[in-house]
């Protein structure tokens, strides 16, 4: 009979936690949040930091409410400060999912700051990580996207850790069973309606055709380190590259864009885009725009655009990116 590997470490586990004096967990009381506050009961650091959970009532189901006292129940028990956190208001008819978690962020943010924590702490584990990198898979996304989700990231200036990402869904509920810790299943992670769910049950059939959780982590892992190689060599790029920067204004003679590689060269406009016009475009326009760019670059001919509220002139030898016109930016939606 196989042996069972050992339980999750919470010393081990927790690491990347400890460079925060305060902390904020996301707590839902599923399987894997309960893992993590189980883990945080159980660190050696607990009593030097100050750790706090917090659940979000999103009100999309009416169970909600019960669930989110029942994890303060829970939470209570172990010695943790509950937050409960209401997304109030009208809910969208579309892009539900899209939207509360935005609203679960920004709810989360803001007490965190409440509290004084500088990190917000997420239960995503390595079959979330799969998950995320076949579903931006099927939606054709760039390198960045293929990464999913890095262990510590930003969220509204601060850290959002996530340090259960190498670890099983499977490891997080053994976690739970040997200490015979109860966890809420939410319905709505059986729902067809939505994408994922759609995708989890394409599983079996992706795994027999070997693109099972093992090699969907491996891509992610792939496309991590080549976008942080990415990352590095346009951050170098844009250092190396003589322009003007100033508010509101880049120029660069055309002759040293001509030379970019043509990634590094989109890299830059976004850069650029976001600090002058406010915008993230999206990455389709992006590398059209970049496309006709390049085409003009290599023709030593003109070209313009608008893109993410920032105006974009080839022109006399050279390009200026500026801010569009007021009347323009009013429908730029400003970035996060």
């Amino acid at each position: 009979m196989p042996v069972e590997p050992p339980l999750p470490d919470p010393d081990h586990a927790l690491a990347p936690l400890a460079a925060h004096d305060a902390l904020l967990l996301a707590v839902s009381g599923g399987p894997d949040s309960i893992a993590l506050t189980l883990l945080a009961a159980r660190w050696k650091l607990r009593a030097r930091k100050r750790v706090e959970i917090a659940t979000v009532d999103h009100g999309l189901r009416a169970e909600a409410a019960q669930e989110a006292a029942q994890v303060g129940e829970w939470a209570r028990a172990l010695g943790f400060v509950h937050h409960i956190l209401r997304w109030e208001g009208e809910k969208p008819a579309t892009r539900i999912q899209e939207r509360a978690r935005e609203a679960r962020y920004r709810l989360l943010c803001e007490r965190a700051r409440e509290i004084g924590a500088s990190a917000i702490v997420t239960a995503h584990h390595a079959d979330d990580q799969a998950e995320t990198a076949l579903f931006r898979l099927t939606r054709g996304s760039g390198v960045a996207g293929l990464a999913a989700m890095a262990m510590e990231s930003r969220v509204d200036g601060l850290a959002l850790l996530r340090p259960l990402l190498h670890f099983r869904k499977t490891e997080l509920e053994r976690l739970c069973a040997a200490a015979e810790h109860a966890f809420i299943r939410d319905p709505s992670n059986e729902n067809p309606a939505y994408a994922r769910v759609r995708l989890r049950r394409l599983a079996h059939t992706l795994a027999a055709e070997g693109l099972d959780a093992e090699a969907l982590l491996r891509l992610s892992a792939r496309a991590a380190r080549a976008e942080e190689a990415l990352a590095w060599s346009a951050a170098r790029a844009a250092l190396e590259l003589a322009a003007e920067r100033g508010p509101g204004l880049f120029r660069a003679e055309a002759g040293a864009l001509r030379a970019l590689p043509r990634e590094l060269l989109l890299r830059l406009l976004a850069a650029e885009i976001a600090r002058i016009g406010g915008g993230e475009p999206r990455l389709e326009r992006l590398e059209r725009a970049g496309q006709r760019l390049a085409e003009a670059l290599a023709a030593e001919g003109r070209f313009k655009t608008t893109l993410g509220g920032a105006c974009l002139t080839l022109a006399g030898g050279a390009l200026a990116i500026t801010p569009e016109p007021p009347r323009r930016r009013a429908e730029i939606t400003p970035r996060p």
